[in-house]
């Protein structure tokens, strides 16, 4: 009857106050706090990266592990089957010197890429293979895309003009299929972390495909295999390099910094998906440099490049050039920067050129051609009508493959079995970023006011270096015993309910906050609550939201979320982190030390709170309303999805703790309820209310 009440009161405060327009809010605080937690995070990545390595030997030791990893965070981990390619020339252009081949191929089973190869006109031998990879640069007519192989086609040109053969692909984004590259930036695809997806995988892996295609050609020397590109080709070219040691020689142009320039100075804000892996491991991007040691590496920019500053680009070679030195290699490393902001210049290609011939040719002699268009766009495109069968365009929710449904264990060991599997996968591939279990938040009180009946006092903890936070706790002034504390998890939505109601009383001690509208009936509500019964209520507000609340604006909040990201971290899963450091503080507060605790939350952040649980002892209950049933509707965790779903961590948070979910229906949750019949579980362990069956 008790948690009935309870329900009922939190029902009122939702109805009472969700229609109010919100007012605007001063982020001034925020927006310090994280910024500073960013370039302190940052500055953990950058002082970690390769500090253990002094010798070649402490070089080789980890190296294939680090390849393994770098191909997890690329979602290749399994390697995908290399199924057959089915090569498929639809065409051919002349030119004087060299000829081009229109051409397809799937790299995976409907995963189609559109290139053309550019073969000379006199092959004596086979000759030295080069796979330029397009940056953005789409170009199409009459809303028919014509690829960036057609923006890039003097590249290729020029490579055959000068003895090579070579394949031009298009990116997934901006081929002849245009898929996405830009689902966190641009189209909230947040469900992309749970996956472990990023399209920078399904670049690298049309790459590996592409150079299985050359060394089928009789014209190509498999043995002399380069790889080149700028902007987000160059990218490409660090993916391929690192991973795929067939290719002898690399230009990367334009296409890396270091954290410090993404996640500091905000050269992310300039960047898709596509740049970027998946950071489980935790890495700054010099790793992903020394990978490609000791083979030939060209790191090639401009130094005016707005989103591949000078400085990251330069710390990005010291870096590489202390693996080379190892390697006794120093002569297979080089720096080139020439004049200018993010542009293809001629100066960029020449020494591109020439690194190519002198490794991959051992010809040093000057270049009499230059890299010129031959071709107008209708002359290079391949297909004349696109693929029924094509993946392109949803591979995003195929590329990385999830966790399939669960077995109902059998048994108590069985489920001991699983869930621990499970548990140790989150702390290694979800929550790797977490600070060490030992770090305690530091408590002190804020105020303390007394009105109406009530008490609010206001406690500031620490959750983690650079982030502070504030407990807000009401309960009746004069409360002898407390039976029971309850921790309300709060998202922007339940923020405005709390102040809100608790405005009529309080508005002095809440000044500092921009207030909504003053919500009578809500307090009143409340008021009788906790005259009621000898309950206590505690307000959290995790990182970004209420007081710690960032920059509103569209803009900022998708940059935040994916600066998190570029760390090896999500904003949900900082949040869970945020949520058990305010248990801690809760049971650090004297008077709440020995009280039943509950955990109450909303929507997404219900599932911030559902993990939370997972990982503190001694929650007695979950009330969780409106919690998302899948993984793709939030919280979003990193990876999870490769080995769970939220009815999983449900199963999981059951066991120890009274889980009750609101809003929802019963069929939704079949396997958290056939595990609680299973192993005999008490069936209050886990309730379905207000639900309308399907």
């Amino acid at each position: 009857m008790r948690s009935c009440y309870l329900a009922a009161c939190v029902c009122v405060l939702f109805v009472s106050t969700c229609l109010a327009a919100p007012p605007e809010i001063d982020t001034s605080r925020g927006d310090a706090m994280i910024a500073n937690y960013f370039k302190s995070e940052t500055a953990k990545l950058s002082d970690d990266c390769l500090a253990d390595v002094n010798t070649l030997d402490d070089w080789r030791a980890q190296r294939d592990q680090s390849r393994q990893q770098l191909l997890e965070m690329l979602g290749l981990d399994p390697l995908p089957e290399r199924t057959d390619l089915k090569p498929t020339i639809t065409g051919k252009t002349d030119h004087d010197e060299f000829t081009v081949e229109r051409l397809h191929f799937q790299s995976r089973p409907g995963l189609y890429v559109t290139g053309n190869l550019y073969v000379p006109k006199e092959v004596k031998e086979p000759l030295p293979a080069i796979l330029y990879v397009c940056g953005h640069g789409g170009v199409s007519k009459d809303g028919v895309s014509f690829g960036s192989k057609v923006h890039y086609q003097h590249h290729g040109a020029w490579f055959a003009r000068n003895g090579y053969v070579c394949l031009t692909i298009d990116t997934l984004q901006l081929g002849e299929i245009e898929g996405i590259h830009h689902g966190t930036y641009r189209y909230d695809m947040w469900r992309w972390f749970n996956r472990g997806y990023t399209p920078a995988g399904v670049e690298a892996w049309n790459c590996v495909r592409a150079l299985d295609y050359l060394q089928s050609r009789p014209e190509v020397d498999g043995d002399r295999l380069g790889v080149t590109g700028r902007s987000g080709g160059g990218a490409y070219s660090w993916w391929i390099a690192a991973i795929d040691e067939r290719i002898k020689c690399a230009v990367p142009v334009a296409g890396i910094t270091d954290l410090d320039n993404y996640v500091v100075d905000g050269c992310v804000e300039g960047h898709c998906d596509c740049m970027f892996m998946v950071n489980t491991y935790r890495w700054d991007y010099d790793k992903v440099a020394a990978m490609v040691a000791p083979r030939a590496l060209l790191i090639s920019n401009t130094d005016r490049d707005p989103i591949f500053p000078l400085e990251g680009v330069v710390r990005i070679h010291a870096a590489a050039r202390k693996i080379y030195e190892l390697h006794d290699a120093s002569d297979k490393l080089a720096l080139h920067i020439t004049a200018g902001g993010h542009q293809d210049t001629q100066e960029l290609r020449v020494h591109a050129f020439r690194w190519f011939n002198h490794h991959l040719k051992n010809d040093d002699s000057l270049l009499e051609k230059t890299a010129v268009k031959f071709f107008e766009p209708e002359q290079l495109k391949v297909f004349d009508a696109l693929p029924a069968d094509e993946r392109n365009t949803k591979i995003q929710e195929s590329f990385v493959a999830v966790a399939g449904d669960p077995a109902v264990p059998e048994d108590e060991s069985q489920w001991e079995e699983m869930q621990t599997a499970w548990r140790k996968n989150l702390l290694e591939k979800s929550f790797r970023a977490w600070p060490d279990d030992d770090f305690k938040p530091k408590v002190t009180k804020a105020f303390s006011a007394t009105r109406d009946g009530l008490r609010l006092d206001a406690y500031d903890f620490t959750s983690q270096q650079d982030i502070q936070l504030r407990l807000f706790v009401v309960e009746r002034a004069d409360i002898a015993e407390r039976k029971l504390t309850v921790l309300n998890v709060m998202d922007d939505q339940a923020w405005l309910e709390f102040l809100a109601t608790m405005r009529p009383a309080f508005e002095k001690e809440l000044a500092g906050e921009t207030l909504p509208e003053a919500d009578q009936y809500a307090f009143k509500e409340t008021q009788s609550m906790l005259k009621s019964f000898p309950w206590t209520m505690v307000y959290v507000a995790p990182r970004g939201v209420g007081p710690t609340a960032w920059d509103q604006s569209k803009k900022k909040q998708v940059q935040h979320r994916r600066r998190f990201y570029l760390l090896g971290q999500t904003l949900d899963g900082m949040r869970i982190w945020d949520t058990r450091q305010a248990i801690h503080a809760v049971r650090s507060i004297d008077s709440l030390h020995e009280s039943s605790l509950w955990l109450q939350s909303w929507r997404r952040m219900a599932g911030v709170a559902l993990y939370a649980s997972l990982f503190e002892p001694n929650v007695a209950r979950l009330d969780l309303h409106g919690l998302p049933t899948q993984h793709r509707d939030g919280p979003f965790v990193l990876n999870a999805r490769r080995f769970l779903n939220v009815p999983e961590i449900t199963a999981m948070a059951a066991e120890n703790s009274q889980v009750v979910i609101y809003q929802s229906t019963p069929s939704d949750w079949k396997y958290p309820q056939a595990v609680v019949k299973q192993l005999g579980w008490d069936a209050k362990q886990l309730q379905i209310r207000n639900g309308i069956e399907k």
